[in-house]
């Protein structure tokens, strides 16, 4: 599950759970509109889990760079 990330705080926790409550919407009434918003809200989550991944992958890289020069000297 993505809770078990390290990258993974409470902001993605809030788009996770407006992602599960559209998603139950659109199972309820599956109008267009719903659909729509469901399809915008995922695209949304989705782009701010691969955001926080990209950061957290990006620190970790620098930090290990600043770690292998240290013991270089």
């Amino acid at each position: 599950m993505k809770q078990c990330k390290s990258w993974f705080d409470g902001e993605c926790l809030h788009f996770l759970d407006q992602r599960k409550l559209v998603k139950l919407l659109s199972l309820q009434d599956p109008n267009q509109s719903i659909v729509y918003n469901l399809n915008s809200v995922s695209r949304e989550a989705s782009r701010h889990f691969r955001n926080k991944k990209k950061e957290y992958l990006k620190a970790k890289i620098d930090e290990l760079k600043t770690n292998s020069k240290i013991k270089k000297y």
